[in-house]
């Protein structure tokens, strides 16, 4: 990295890059990025991110070489970071996903219960191809992930290759974000005692300069929330993370999917049209404000604060996703957990969390089982154990829909899926 760092983005059409490079182009002096290798499979929507991104890095007349690639081992080649944000399949399987599950009855979502379960299938044995060829062009690089389903995908990677991982997501930072705000607080005096999965994960504890604010922070929260969701809170004297009112609120969220005319992923795929069209002005130079619409806020800080840290050895405190090693006893050493790290050239080293409240402690099992099964399941093509994660898992667990369940998901990508046939 003497000549400065060689970034890899697999994805790199996503309309969430202009967001990435923003961060990247902002941390130049700390974080010198001198060749960015985008990468897509998609050359329509590669060309035309890569055009706006051309125009972001010209705006802010910087050194950085942009390279625009379909072939991904020579984005790969040398590369010193490699961040990847993959959709298997495209916004349209996405939307199969979130479809098919309410025809059993249960909920549908990108990456939770049994629409989760279909994105791991298609996701993970990618990712495990990406990471022979990352073994073999550039054994040394970081691999971020933000591909969902993350933690999943993060557990396959670290315990079935051996690709230097760090899987992320961005509801940490939104939360520190969050009560920063709250609090009229710098976001550097926040610190979270946070434990969990990803998207499964509550915060136990809020400190501001190392002073305990969770009951103020819970207070104001409290009263800004419907009271459904308030009431989860008072009852655990925690904050879960946003995903588990699919869990906490399972009847209501499955009645208002039933019901909408549209699901999350169409909702997306018009704003991606839009996004598409507007990154496609030759005036533009700026990551627009429409984005936000997209989701994942925070998502450039997160990757290039992880990213900065490792490069400069910082040893400070963020919240990703890790090889557990005792950090939740409850859970297996090899478990992928999401939890306050020590960032450091060395990677992500845990901290302890002890073990968990017994009020989420069941719930984190049996989801992290399920997890396991899952990633079993999508390496071998394996009915058997798919069946077990469906029956295992919290919204689903019904053996009377799961054989019809899982042959519809693995009918429906059958592209995605040669294993199982």
């Amino acid at each position: 990295m003497t000549e400065g760092i060689v970034l890899a983005v697999i994805g790199g059409g996503s309309s969430y890059t202009p967001e990435l490079v923003e961060g990247i182009l902002k941390n130049a002096e700390e974080f010198p990025v001198r060749t960015l290798r985008l990468m897509d499979i998609d050359e329509t929507k590669l060309n035309i991110v890569g055009s706006l991104v051309g125009r972001m890095i010209e705006k802010e007349n910087l050194s950085v070489r942009l390279e625009l690639t379909e072939d991904r081992r020579a984005a790969l080649k040398g590369a010193d970071f490699i961040v990847t944000q993959i959709r298997v399949g495209g916004i349209k399987a996405r939307i199969r996903d979130e479809k098919i599950p309410l025809e059993f009855n249960v909920i549908g979502q990108e990456t939770t219960g049994a629409g989760g379960f279909a994105n791991a299938l298609r996701t993970v044995p990618v990712m495990l191809d990406i990471a022979k060829d990352i073994e073999e062009l550039s054994p040394e690089a970081w691999l971020i992930n933000f591909t969902n389903p993350s933690g999943i995908v993060a557990e396959a990677m670290l315990n079935y290759t051996m690709v230097k991982t760090v899987g992320l997501c961005n509801v940490p930072i939104g939360f520190i974000n969050q009560f920063a705000n709250m609090l009229e607080a710098k976001v550097e005096d926040v610190l979270l005692d946070y434990v969990g999965l990803n998207h499964l994960s509550w915060v136990r504890k809020v400190y501001l300069k190392g002073k305990d604010v969770t009951d103020i922070v819970i207070d104001k929260l409290i009263k800004n929330l419907p009271d459904k969701e308030a009431e989860s809170i008072k009852i655990l004297g925690m904050i879960p993370n946003g995903y588990l009112h699919y869990y906490y609120e399972k009847d209501d969220v499955l009645s208002d999917l039933k019901t909408s005319p549209k699901t999350r992923g169409e909702t997306v795929l018009e704003i991606e049209e839009q996004l598409m069209k507007k990154y496609q002005d030759e005036n533009l130079r700026e990551k627009p404000p429409e984005l936000s619409q997209r989701g994942g806020a925070h998502y450039s800080d997160a990757a290039v604060s992880l990213m900065k840290s490792i490069y400069l050895d910082k040893k400070d405190i963020q919240i990703v996703n890790v090889k557990n090693n005792g950090a939740i006893t409850d859970l297996s050493e090899d478990a992928v957990v999401e939890v306050p790290c020590i960032i450091s050239g060395k990677g992500a080293i845990p901290l302890s969390c002890g073990s968990l409240e017994p009020a989420i402690s069941g719930l984190t099992q049996t989801v992290k089982y399920y997890e396991q099964l899952t990633i079993e399941a999508s390496i071998a093509g394996d009915r058997k154990k798919a069946k077990q994660a469906l029956l295992v898992h919290p919204l689903i667990g019904n053996p009377r829909i799961i054989d019809g369940l899982l042959e519809k998901i693995i009918e429906e990508n059958r592209e995605f899926l040669p294993k199982f046939f």
